[in-house]
């Protein structure tokens, strides 16, 4: 499908300068009025097949957290907000791959770290959720958690715990914090501080927790763990930033009893659980029902977003 249209006039960002950085380096974009630099990103093709919720009957509606209000947009304008391109990370030994969408014209100079599900970081659910996210204002890198080794539907079911078994946790957790390294690094060079959000479905979800137990606010100011498997409540107690939790009471691979304790042992989170969903309902809904929950439980992690990093000064 081909993309082109304008975008709205509103969007448009005041300050306008250059920058050496590489997340920013290729295109002349506008950027809030924090950062005296100018936004550079090489424009490449993204898959832009229609997310779950602009399937619906309403096509003319683009939720835009960096002004937190529903634009009326033509779907050709959609995609005109997102660019997109495979990476490389690190050096040597430690260099990983990853896919990086960026917003363009309603850039808010914000970073986010979005952690896959055991499908990888190619998987078209998890590269559609990071171009809504991106719509939304955000930088967004997706890392491949499992250095080319995701599990896939094709796999006999009785090899997963083997394949689990070959996912070293310390390995995991080192490629993400070379991500968010890159990240920051990026973002320094281009004059912008703010720090990272962290977001995870699934396996990711139960990673972010980790991860913010071990950065307690060095580099992350925010979390948001979807329907996270794996999450230690001893770890959690270590969380120093805002958690947003969002589950289903139908899910046995996330039971909300045993995320309720979790969240105890965590200051500032906040839980969502919604009734009658299953695992995935966000990013793999499979029901007119889940796609109106999937876009409510969007609407609230934006939200959570804007108000822990997007208004950051």
């Amino acid at each position: 499908m081909g993309w082109s249209g304008s975008i709205p006039l509103s969007w448009a960002l005041p300050t306008t300068l250059c920058s050496s950085s590489f997340l920013f380096k290729q295109s002349c974009l506008p950027v809030p009025a924090f950062a005296s630099h100018e936004l550079h990103f090489p424009r490449s093709s993204i898959n832009c097949s229609r997310p779950f919720w602009l399937s619906r009957t309403n096509k003319n509606s683009r939720i835009c957290a960096s002004q937190v209000k529903v634009e009326d947009i033509t779907e050709d304008e959609t995609c005109e907000l997102v660019n997109g391109v495979e990476l490389s990370i690190g050096e040597g030994d430690d260099a990983i791959n990853a896919y990086l969408c960026t917003a363009v014209k309603n850039n808010n100079g914000t970073g986010i770290l979005l952690l896959s599900d055991v499908f990888g970081f190619e998987d078209s659910a998890t590269r559609d959720f990071a171009y809504l996210v991106a719509c939304n204002g955000y930088n967004v890198l997706v890392p491949d958690l499992f250095r080319g080794d995701p599990w896939t539907k094709e796999r006999p079911k009785d090899l997963f715990e083997e394949w689990r078994a070959r996912q070293n946790p310390e390995h995991i957790a080192k490629d993400i914090f070379i991500s968010a390294d890159w990240m920051v690094n990026e973002f320094v060079a281009a004059g912008i501080t703010k720090k990272l959000g962290i977001i995870g479905f699934c396996f990711g979800g139960g990673q972010v927790i980790d991860i913010l137990a071990h950065d307690q606010g060095g580099c992350f100011g925010v979390g948001v763990s979807f329907y996270g498997t794996g999450i230690s409540a001893s770890a959690a107690a270590n969380i120093r930033v805002p958690v947003l939790f969002i589950a289903g009471d139908n899910d046995p691979l996330c039971p909300v009893n045993n995320l309720k304790d979790i969240g105890k042992e965590i200051e500032h989170q906040k839980m969502v659980v919604f009734q009658g969903r299953g695992h995935g309902f966000v990013h793999r809904p499979e029901s007119p029902e889940e796609d109106e929950d999937a876009e409510e439980a969007f609407v609230i992690m934006r939200n959570w977003l804007h108000d822990g990093l997007a208004i950051e000064t």
